[in-house]
């Protein structure tokens, strides 16, 4: 409350403001100033107060040439050396030597060091403990240490620490052993920066040698090899740990039994423990997201919500919100948006991150691009969400300006967003782009192409017919093609009908995965589609003699809240008769209008008849019609489907749109289709 009562100062810039009544309240007051980004210096030097001898102006203020390194909210420091007359205290010196450091700003931090005439063992560990925040500044904390007088046990430990945050082990095992004192700090540092490096051996060694343990030693250990995949180590120690009752053991535990797929006994653990801290939560809302059980997910997140004394951080939000995305569950998404807005986690760059992304997966993009538009600090992460947003719904022209926008905004690319920027280019066909964009990656930008690279190249070739290009890029790569790269083969097989590539094409998807359904699928549907009838019935002898089971398609809508499944000629929901009326009459209007069903998306060997009744009830013409039968008329109808959407089912969907004047969102397992008047935002091309 103080700082912000403090906080219309910073618009007074140098002028004179009221005196803290006491210099006991200082030190609480300005550490709130520079979190919140508005530390009125210029009270610093009109009030003499002690430690604080730095003269600041604005950015604006500041004439050109003058300026020192930034600080917090753009201001710049300079002229440390004009020392007050009273002389600064060390203990409010070092308290601000640490602000800064919490600021990023260790220029400033070091000179406020320079500048005092006596110097106290933790003025020099508050400056190496600066160098040691963030990596990058390893050079400097040994040129600090090496001028200390007298190094205590804090400053070996910190350099201990600055030593592996810049990944320098060797330099950590040397400074170890030339320690002259060690205490329980110097060993949990050793463990821990070893078991964050992969060295669990030599850590174990570390752990078995160390004089005296602590909880800290303990967790060291858990962590490290829950990190490493070697759960058993990790239940060992768990189990041989003196309080296996502490919280923080346990929530490693829960991380660990949710990385392995171990879900049930990480319940089981979380439902024993007698305190659980918000990382413990975070660890099954997030573990069940990994694990495929969105549903799981959210009864957590409700659950910790329901407590009273616990509230939710930025992670919380970000993996509920993550779960609504997977079960495109965007009315939930929006009650999650709209507890954000209650709280201060509305701010958190990272939970407007996973806003946009949640919307985008849910198929609002409308909103999704207003939310990415308030987020003041986009990083890489937020542009990429946008990017991949807009490409996965079709329109590839804006995700490509997009990401012309953020290199015009100096922000770095990196795999990921390359990989939204080629898939931009998959769904909008625009090969020539993509080549571009594909070879620009390691020339222009140092980023080297990943399988998910090559996926995206092979499925914009595929697609574009360009079938001998993708076969020679195939066997350039690098490395072993994943089996995505042979599935988008494979179905751009069926569509030109190249029998020979086809059997190519699944003969590679099999002996990657043996029992993978879709190769056998889809190697049916290419003999379907040239009326190789016999070999559509080897196919699934061969199936049912390998008891490989084929994934059933289904399609869902949520009316109401509650969410209505459909199978393809679906006999078990409970308005079937109005459903199947509903999709007569859609029938009748859509031929008036020109729809001629596509019978080479029915691969049955029947009649043409039953052929177009197979068709008028698959499992997404019966979501979108029971859709038309209880949504109300201005509402947009929101279908998903687990399998890519057909032929017939894009073709008549936009004839659907067209009828019944109706804007239909489709979510397949590769994009989303926005269909309006008779038109897809994917023209035609998915």
């Amino acid at each position: 409350m103080l700082a912000r009562n403090w906080k219309h100062y910073l618009s007074l810039g140098t002028t004179r403001v009221a005196k803290p009544t006491s210099l006991v309240l200082f030190p609480i007051t300005v550490p709130s100033w520079i979190a919140e980004g508005c530390f009125p210096l210029g009270a610093c030097r009109h009030h003499r107060v002690p430690g604080f001898a730095a003269a600041a102006t604005t950015t604006t203020s500041n004439p050109a040439g003058n300026a020192g390194p930034a600080g917090p909210s753009g201001f710049h420091y300079h002229d440390h050396s004009a020392i007050e007359q009273e002389q600064p205290s060390v203990s409010s010196t070092n308290r601000l030597i640490g602000l800064f450091a919490s600021g990023g700003d260790v220029h400033s931090a070091r000179r406020l060091v320079d500048a005092m005439p006596t110097k106290k063992p933790l003025s020099w560990n508050s400056m190496l403990a600066a160098y040691s925040k963030r990596p990058g500044n390893l050079a400097e904390a040994v040129r600090l240490f090496a001028d200390m007088p007298c190094p205590d046990v804090v400053s070996f430990n910190t350099m201990l620490s600055c030593y592996f945050r810049n990944s320098d082990v060797d330099g950590a095992r040397r400074l170890f052993r030339e320690m002259p004192i060690k205490d329980c700090v110097s060993w949990n540092t050793m463990i821990s920066g070893l078991s964050d490096h992969g060295e669990m051996e030599e850590a174990q060694t570390f752990f078995s040698t160390m004089p005296m343990r602590n909880l800290v030693s303990w967790n060291a250990m858990i962590t490290g090899f829950v990190r490493a995949g070697n759960l058993n180590m990790a239940e060992e120690f768990f189990n041989r740990a003196p309080n296996k009752n502490d919280v923080v053991l346990q929530t490693v535990m829960i991380t660990g039994y949710m990385s392995s797929g171990k879900v049930n006994v990480a319940r089981s653990l979380f439902d024993k423990m007698l305190v659980r801290n918000p990382v413990t939560w975070n660890a099954m809302i997030s573990g069940y997201g990994e694990n495929q059980q969105p549903e799981q997910a959210l009864k957590i997140f409700r659950k910790m919500v329901a407590t009273w004394y616990l509230k939710p951080n930025s992670s919380t939000l970000s993996s509920a919100l993550l779960a609504c995305s997977n079960l495109s569950a965007l009315e939930l998404g929006r009650q999650i948006h709209q507890f954000a807005c209650k709280s201060p986690l509305i701010l958190d760059p990272t939970v407007g991150t996973s806003l946009v992304s949640m919307y985008c997966k849910c198929g609002d993009l409308w909103e999704a691009y207003r939310l990415f538009n308030e987020v003041d600090q986009k990083d890489v992460v937020c542009w990429n969400a946008m990017i991949s947003g807009y490409a996965q719904h079709g329109y590839g022209v804006t995700a490509i300006k997009l990401f012309d926008d953020m290199k015009d905004k100096r922000i770095l690319p990196n795999w990921i967003t390359f990989v939204a920027a080629l898939s931009a280019c998959v769904h909008a066909g625009m090969v020539d782009l993509g080549r571009r964009i594909f070879q620009s990656m390691k020339g222009e930008y140092g980023v080297e192409p990943r399988p998910d690279h090559y996926y995206c190249m092979v499925d914009l070739l595929c697609r574009a017919g360009l079938i001998v290009e993708a076969v020679d890029l195939i066997h350039n790569m690098p490395f072993t093609p994943h089996r995505a790269v042979f599935g988008a083969l494979l179905g751009a097989c069926r569509i030109q009908k190249n029998l020979e590539l086809a059997e190519f094409a699944a003969q590679k998807l099999l002996e990657l995965e043996p029992r993978s359904a879709g190769a056998y699928v889809q190697l049916a549907n290419v003999y379907a589609a040239m009326h190789r009838w016999e070999d559509v019935s080897k196919i699934r002898r061969l199936m049912k003699d390998g008891k490989v089971v084929k994934t059933p398609g289904y399609s869902w809508i949520v009316v109401n809240s509650i969410v209505h499944v459909f199978r393809s000629g679906d006999r078990l929901h409970t308005q079937l008769d109005l459903i199947y009326s509903k999709l007569n009459e859609l029938e009748v209007c859509m031929k008036k209008a020109g729809y001629i069903p596509d019978l080479s998306s029915a691969l049955h060997d029947v009649g043409m008849e039953q052929k177009e009744l197979i068709l008028l009830r698959h499992s997404e013409k019966l979501a979108i019609a029971f859709g038309l039968i209880s949504l109300p008329t201005w509402m947009t109808i929101r279908v998903f489907k687990n399998l890519r959407v057909c032929v017939d089912c894009h073709n008549a969907t936009k004839f659907i749109s067209l009828v019944e004047g109706r804007d239909i969102i489709v979510r397949d397992t590769t994009r989303f289709h926005h269909f309006s008047n008779g038109c897809c935002s994917c023209g035609d091309f998915w």
